[in-house]
Parts: C-alpha cells; structure tokens; sequence
C-alpha cells in the first residue's frame, strides 16, 4: 500500500496547511472551507497523475488534435460533513465524476470522551464496480469512519482501485487503513502526517474538528 505525504516536498500546499492550522486564521470560516477545498484540489491534480489515460481526437476550429484523456470511471466519495470543502476541491477538477455521500459520525461511549464508536446511518451512491473511488475526509485520526464509510460503499459494488484523501493523517489511522483496505488497490494521500492524538481522539497538533470549523459548533 503506497503512502503519499504531500508534505515531504516543498509547494504551495504548505502556505494552505499553515493558514488552516492557525488559530486565528480559522476564525474566519469562509477562508478556512476555501482553504480545505484548494487542497482538495491540490490532491485531486496528485491523484491525476495514476489515473489510466487513453487518446482522444477532438476537432478545433481549424483541423484535429489528439489529447491524452484519464479513461477511468471516477467516483468521489465523501463522509458528512466535514468532508464536505474538500470533496468540492476534487470535484472542481474531476467534474465529470460520480458523487458518493455517507453519513458517519463518532459517538462518545463515556463521559470523559475517551471511548469512541462510530455511526453510519445513510448511504447516496451510483454503482462502483470497476471503478476508481477516491474517498475525501479532511481528517484521518483512528480511521474508524473511513473504514466504516467503505464497508457502506462496497454494498454497491467492487471498486477497482481506491485513493483514501485527507488533509492530516496520523500513525494509528494510517495502520488501520492498512488493516482494513485491500493492500494491492489502496493508496493514502495527505498533506500532513501529524504524530498522534489526545486523549479524546483528536489528531495533535492538528487543526481542531474539521466539521465545526467548516459550518459552526454542534449540539
């Protein structure tokens, strides 16, 4: 399973990184979702690059040209709500893509917030077999919702390769990718990989719950 850490070169993507981790800079919503969807759209433009590509005539005004376009039937996955920006960031590049949505959300089982479970209660896609599925969610902490978001996502067909997208991973989400996603058509993309996370489950140094950031605190 290949693991790309987009912050082991330098590019623009650090300055979107920086600002997004700010405390003071993430007051401003509007600034942080467009931040979150630019690099979206950085990895979108990453992910590109592994697609299979086929060569396309297209007829100009003045004769014909040939263009290497990605052959593959892409399907964009994202889990509610925090994925929200950064699916739009992959969809403003691969805008003829099927839409996948998933409802997954953690659920506290103490009263310290220590003990986590996870929910999954709706489900919105097109068929996936033979398909690339690119899974989008800003935050990869314990990897339990993306691991539960697929399982959903494989009722409705077999992909055949799979791009697991996020902002900031850290160790023990990326492990349990590995032992829950098939090794062979698995790839993690992430601009960060942050070293762990509190006693809450939150990734540290991080930038804080992504959903609320993104649309406002929840009750």
């Amino acid at each position: 399973m290949e693991i790309i850490n987009l912050s082991d070169r330098n590019s623009i993507i650090g300055q979107y990184m920086a600002e997004i981790r700010d405390a003071e800079y993430q007051k401003n919503r509007l600034l942080f979702r467009n931040n979150i969807m630019r690099i979206g759209e950085y990895e979108a433009f990453e992910v590109s690059k592994m697609l299979s590509y086929e060569t396309k005539e297209v007829t100009t005004p003045l004769g014909t040209s040939e263009v290497s376009v990605p052959s593959d039937k892409i399907v964009l996955a994202t889990i509610f709500r925090a994925g929200l920006p950064f699916h739009q960031g992959f969809l403003n590049v691969f805008d003829h893509a099927g839409n996948a949505f998933v409802s997954a959300y953690r659920e506290y089982e103490d009263e310290a917030h220590h003990e986590v479970g996870v929910h999954v209660e709706y489900l919105a896609t097109p068929e996936l077999d033979g398909k690339t599925l690119i899974i989008a969610d800003p935050m990869l902490a314990t990897g339990g919702s993306m691991e539960l978001g697929y399982k959903a996502l494989l009722t409705k067909g077999t992909p055949k390769k799979v791009h697991v997208c996020c902002v900031i991973a850290n160790p023990e989400g990326i492990e349990h990718i590995k032992n829950t996603f098939p090794h062979d058509k698995t790839t993690i993309w992430c601009a960060a990989i942050d070293p762990g996370m509190n006693a809450n489950k939150y990734i540290v140094p991080g930038f804080g719950d992504a959903g609320d950031l993104c649309y406002g605190s929840k009750i």
